[in-house]
């Protein structure tokens, strides 16, 4: 038995997120369908490096999976998109050490949130039409968040979660024309944590919220204050990086 690690793409639109669910279509789910018949029927299970919602897309989501297979690294690959839909599509697979962990051996990952000022159809599903944007206000919430918080103001309730504590590397809006950008990494995310962070600052940006109430939840915390949030199909999983 071998342990590989892959990393993949894929179109969230008609996913009901990354995690296995009875009666859903996830990724997860997709992929360990595809290996499972490409190991003669025998369960192959996946594990992602964490979970996406659904209608959140990615470009870099890293899994890895045990497997006793003939199959040479690309061959392998080829098979399993070529068994694949148009939706979701393996970027690349190596073989691990069997320490190697998708989710607990990560140190950080990457997101960006695509807003669009401008209506234009055809993203509809990839952006969230937010209207014209303040860039200046945006990026004084931002930096705001760089560091170590408290984020569960910023997070959906989880009576089971104890640590709400995350670390933030990157937290930058970029202007591209009537795109605009929101780029964050950190060493972990929380339930919504983006989506909730995102509608907040651009609910400043709108002049329905503030700094000053951003600054009160993050030194506050309190797991009923959530006002805004993002919907899902603007949130990219970008990459997730590993020491």
């Amino acid at each position: 038995m071998k342990r590989y690690k892959l990393v993949c793409q894929y179109d969230g639109a008609n996913f009901s997120g990354w995690q296995l669910q009875n009666d859903n279509r996830t990724v997860q789910g997709e992929l360990e369908k595809v290996l499972t018949k490409l190991n003669k029927g025998e369960l192959v299970r996946v594990i992602g490096s964490g979970r996406t919602d659904a209608g959140v897309h990615a470009l870099g989501q890293v899994a890895h999976f045990d497997m006793s297979t003939k199959l040479k690294i690309n061959d392998l690959k080829k098979a399993i998109n070529g068994n694949l839909n148009e939706d979701c599509y393996v970027n690349f697979i190596e073989l691990v050490d069997e320490e190697f962990h998708a989710r607990f051996s990560a140190s950080q990952r990457s997101y960006i949130y695509s807003c669009r000022q401008n209506r234009y159809l055809l993203d509809r599903n990839k952006v969230w039409n937010t209207g014209e944007l303040d860039i200046l206000k945006l990026n004084n919430a931002a930096k705001i968040l760089i560091g170590e918080h408290d984020f569960l103001s910023f997070s959906k309730k989880n009576p089971k979660m104890n640590d709400t504590i995350s670390i933030i590397y990157q937290s930058e809006w970029k202007e591209n024309g009537q795109i605009v950008n929101y780029h964050i990494s950190g060493n972990r995310f929380l339930h919504h944590m983006v989506r909730y962070l995102v509608g907040s600052m651009v609910a400043i940006s709108q002049g329905k919220y503030s700094i000053e109430q951003l600054i009160k939840e993050l030194d506050n915390p309190k797991s009923d204050s959530k006002q805004f949030k993002a919907p899902a199909y603007g949130l990219v999983l970008n990459y997730v990086s590993y020491e």
